[in-house]
């Protein structure tokens, strides 16, 4: 397990950004555990998560020249992300953010921050229906860029509408690459061998929680993945 997902890890679970017990999903789903990104909400977490995205993104196996978010959520991901960008990996990337509706005044328009140019990659959470991330791509392509790469918090490494994840659907149908802070799997190996300074007694699950986990994925788990 890389450093930036051990760290990952850790906040997640101090924050109680990820949870277990039973959560009902969209999809209809009984999940035994819950992300939640919008609980980095100060200052310390919110730069700690972008670190984590910056050092996945650094060691990706594909080029790309900015950072678009998705609204609402990807809004302050991918401000986190190009900091952290900088000051850690010297990498000074623009980055820009779409409105959910148009601005009529001003700066007329669905799209803030850097002109959508070359190759970019969206920051998001997770990816569940993945409309966020369709809206993202026509938005890209419509402004002449080329969406490249998806940058997740965490893959559920979980079935979409086939045998495959949700990731990889979006990837087949669009072409994107995928980088991940973590996954279910990596999560799962983090909590099965616990490690000082990632998981604590006062944040580990339950021996339940945890079969609970391998039993969700043994269930639901993509077929290649």
């Amino acid at each position: 397990m890389q450093d930036y997902q051990g760290r990952f890890i850790a906040l997640a679970l101090a924050r109680e950004a990820l949870r277990f017990g039973e959560f009902k999903l969209k999809s209809g789903r009984l999940s035994p555990y819950f992300f939640n990104a919008g609980l980095f909400n100060d200052g310390a977490s919110i730069g700690a998560l972008g670190s984590c995205y910056a050092a996945a993104l650094a060691q990706a196996p594909f080029g790309f020249d900015m950072l678009f978010g998705p609204a609402y959520k990807g809004i302050p991901l991918v401000t986190a992300t190009a900091i952290a960008l900088a000051l850690e990996h010297a990498r000074n990337v623009p980055w820009a953010y779409n409105r959910k509706e148009a601005k009529e005044h001003g700066e007329a328009g669905v799209l803030v921050g850097s002109p959508l140019k070359g190759r970019v990659v969206i920051i998001d959470d997770v990816i569940t229906a993945g409309t966020a991330i369709r809206e993202s791509i026509d938005l890209i392509r419509g402004a002449g860029a080329e969406p490249v790469a998806v940058a997740l918090a965490l893959d559920r490494q979980e079935r979409g509408r086939s045998e495959q994840s949700a990731v990889q659907e979006m990837a087949a149908q669009f072409g994107l690459a995928c980088v991940a802070i973590v996954t279910l799997g990596d999560l799962i190996a983090a909590l099965e061998a616990p490690r000082a300074g990632i998981v604590t007694a006062a944040t580990a699950p339950t021996a339940e929680q945890l079969e609970a986990l391998r039993a969700y994925r043994r269930q639901y788990g993509a077929a290649c993945g």
